[in-house]
């Protein structure tokens, strides 16, 4: 079984909080083993429990599996550079959100938002698990909503590879050398008392 990078070596947070946070990294080195159905639903179960404005839980989570009948729909969204390494992933996630409220069909305003909470879950319980969950922009959303038929009213949010920890030496050699887990900015350049300032 491949180990990845423990973030121990390489991160300390600046005050006390649970590990699960810290302890989370986005590596991109995978098997190309599958997950069970019920690892996947776990996941998924984990995003379900996210907050949400109204409770509308806008997000809306498409998936293919490695080997099954959707999967070269989905890699082929992926720009080149993330071919290069999702081509071991286990699952590929496309994420949407609806950018109208179901109560009532006015625009939400913090969909996006949500969804990035959802995913947040989702990512947080796959550390939990041991697994890679890798969030990514480098795809054409243009081209997935048409492949996967998504509705005008959702907007095309983001994509994740999922998959089982690989070996980082069969990674090309400038993804190697990022595959550690990254620092952090301290909370002084990201939260202040009172108004807005340039950190």
């Amino acid at each position: 079984m491949n180990r990845l990078p423990d973030p121990v070596d390489h991160r300390r947070p600046d005050y006390l909080i649970d590990p699960i946070f810290w302890r989370r990294w986005s590596p991109r080195a995978m098997s190309g083993e599958s997950i069970t159905n019920e690892e996947l639903m776990r996941l998924f179960e984990a995003a379900r429990w996210a907050p949400s404005t109204y409770n509308e839980q806008e997000w809306r989570f498409l998936y293919a599996t490695r080997g099954g009948p959707h999967w070269t729909t989905f890699f082929d969204l992926l720009l080149p550079a993330n071919q290069t390494w999702c081509a071991n992933a286990a699952v590929l996630v496309v994420v949407a959100s609806s950018t109208v409220f179901a109560r009532n069909g006015k625009p939400n305003p913090v969909h996006t938002f949500d969804a990035g909470a959802a995913f947040q879950n989702l990512s947080l319980q796959g550390a939990v698990m041991g697994l890679v969950v890798h969030g990514m922009a480098g795809f054409d959303a243009a081209k997935a909503r048409a492949a996967l038929h998504v509705p005008p009213e959702y907007k095309i949010e983001a994509m994740i590879a999922i998959g089982r920890p690989g070996d980082p030496q069969l990674l090309p050699e400038d993804l190697r050398e990022r595959e550690i887990p990254s620092g952090r900015k301290p909370v002084s350049q990201i939260a202040a008392e009172g108004s807005f300032w340039s950190a």
